[in-house]
């Protein structure tokens, strides 16, 4: 695709017999793949649609509240630059459905994040978006009467997360001056709007998991809940800006096991893989009015970007069954110096995790920083003090006599 265009293929591209979604921005800064919809309601006739028509901004309870969110968010320390770094925003998508039967991740990506959705240019620079859902348990709930209609499904469900979680982002009125306090707030408004929406109409009663990247300025906010996962390359160095928040894990578990849950054989309740998560409020034992096992509450980690940060990839759960961080990071590092396309490492990394037979749906979202590729890395040779023993000199001049006699 040249220039601006966005291509986006629900399926019905096939490679090595598999479906793929292709999502286009070579150069430049793409069109929001979905700021028609995120600009206008829908037809009212969508359940779903009909709540995110609602003009007023209602903040979440949790945070009506004067005491901080328990929100873990960990600052990583860079050295301070003569200058602030300034990133330039190249990014690109690729997605397949591997080995399931159905598609149920979905990518979204918007570069110039203050300009598609009307905000106030901020003065703090450029402003960008990136997410990655994976919805859980939606084949699993439908029968066999309503699995011909999945696909429509999910993209119904992929819309109404993606356009609430940006509505509720961009209205918040802490953003842009305190991002990760919006960001919190966007992911709880929009759990709680997922089963208002969900309870329109059951066999759309699912959950997914959520991970978010916001740029701006020089600032990288990212906010998960669930196993995606994104990785930053600072010269060639992988940095995991997300935990994956698995049930065995010694913190979620500890967590789990305080609201009343419990984790069995790896799994949340028996049920889940996952402990954070967006909707999933069907499932009992899961969440209530007053808490529950299962939290939609995102982990944040936020990072000041310097000109030695390259790029960021942002995977879900079926990539990083088939890739550690770093291997990621030295894959698509070699793939950008080749090419410089985002879209093609994109690509890149789906066709490499299928090499590797990982048995999950695929999608990867990569985006650059920088106009030119990753630098050659020269490592210095370290100068090693070498000494010889006085008995070793002996040797020597005894050897060195003999070849004179």
């Amino acid at each position: 695709m040249e220039g601006n265009s966005v291509n986006i293929d629900n399926g019905s591209g096939k490679s090595g017999g598999s479906r793929e979604n292709r999502i286009s921005c070579r150069e430049g800064r793409p069109p929001n793949p979905l700021a028609a919809v995120y600009r206008q309601c829908l037809n009212s006739g969508n359940p779903l649609t009909a709540l995110s028509c609602k003009k007023t901004l209602i903040r979440h309870p949790s945070l009506v509240k004067t005491r901080t969110l328990d929100i873990s968010v960990e600052e990583l320390s860079v050295n301070d630059c003569e200058a602030e770094f300034v990133p330039i925003f190249r990014s690109g998508a690729w997605s397949d459905i591997g080995a399931r039967s159905v598609m149920e991740d979905v990518l979204v990506f918007v570069d110039n994040f203050l300009h598609d959705y009307g905000l106030k240019n901020s003065e703090q620079g450029p402003c960008a978006f990136y997410g990655d859902w994976f919805f859980l348990d939606l084949l699993a709930k439908l029968n066999d009467d309503h699995v011909w209609n999945l696909p429509a499904s999910i993209k119904m469900l992929e819309e109404f997360n993606a356009k609430e979680l940006l509505r509720f982002i961009a209205e918040d009125e802490d953003f842009p001056c305190e991002i990760e306090r919006a960001i919190s707030s966007a992911f709880l408004q929009t759990d709680t709007a997922f089963v208002e929406a969900c309870s329109l109409d059951d066999d759309l009663a699912s959950g997914t998991t959520a991970l978010v990247a916001l740029v701006i300025g020089s600032s990288l906010v990212v906010a998960n809940a669930g196993d995606c996962r994104a990785v930053l390359c600072r010269r060639g160095k992988a940095i995991e800006m997300s935990r994956d928040h698995k049930p065995v894990c010694s913190k979620e578990k500890k967590r789990i096991e305080a609201s009343g849950g419990s984790v069995y054989d790896g799994y949340l309740n028996g049920q889940l893989n996952v402990a954070r998560a967006l909707g999933d409020w069907h499932m009992e034992g899961m969440k209530g009015s007053d808490g529950g096992p299962l939290t939609a509450e995102p982990e944040l980690m936020t990072i000041r970007l310097t000109e030695e940060d390259e790029f960021l990839i942002i995977g879900c759960d079926g990539i990083w069954d088939v890739f550690m961080s770093q291997n990621a990071v030295d894959f698509a590092r070699r793939r950008l110096q080749e090419h410089n396309d985002p879209v093609i490492c994109s690509k890149d990394l789906v066709n490499e995790a299928l090499k590797r037979k990982s048995g999950d749906n695929l999608a990867v979202v990569v985006v650059c920083f920088q106009p030119q590729p990753p630098p050659n890395l020269i490592v210095p040779r370290r100068r090693v003090n070498r000494s010889i023993s006085a008995e070793g000199l002996k040797e020597l001049q005894s050897f060195l006599d003999e070849l004179e006699g």
